[in-house]
């Protein structure tokens, strides 16, 4: 019986997606699934509908993840591509975007 209840634990716990998301970081993915899966994927997985528009979870700590981004969310956001539209969240919303950013990156081995 003891055998039993540790082989359904295990199977319990490796059977819990390792993307897992709390209530702040659902809400980032609902906001971006609004504004953004147009051209983005936004989950863990699939390609871009727009084939030049990154998948957010490929985004290095250089490229967007930097101490700053949650206030450039607040100011509002831009970039230099044309088809971009320029998007301002509040505070609350711009912290779950970047939880939920946070918690889907694919992180690159080291060497």
């Amino acid at each position: 019986m003891k055998t039993f209840r540790l082989a359904l634990l295990l199977l319990l716990a490796s059977s819990r997606s390792s993307h897992a998301l709390d209530s702040e970081q659902q809400r980032g993915k609902t906001l971006l699934q609004a504004l953004c899966s147009r051209c983005h994927a936004v989950g863990v997985t699939g390609a871009s509908p727009r084939r030049y528009a990154p998948p957010f979870r490929t985004f290095s700590d250089q490229k967007l993840y930097d101490e700053d981004f949650a206030q450039r969310l607040q100011t509002g956001l831009s970039t230099i591509h044309p088809d971009m539209p320029t998007f301002q969240f509040d505070r609350d919303d711009a912290e779950a975007v970047v939880n939920y950013l946070e918690a889907i990156r694919v992180r690159k081995r080291p060497k």
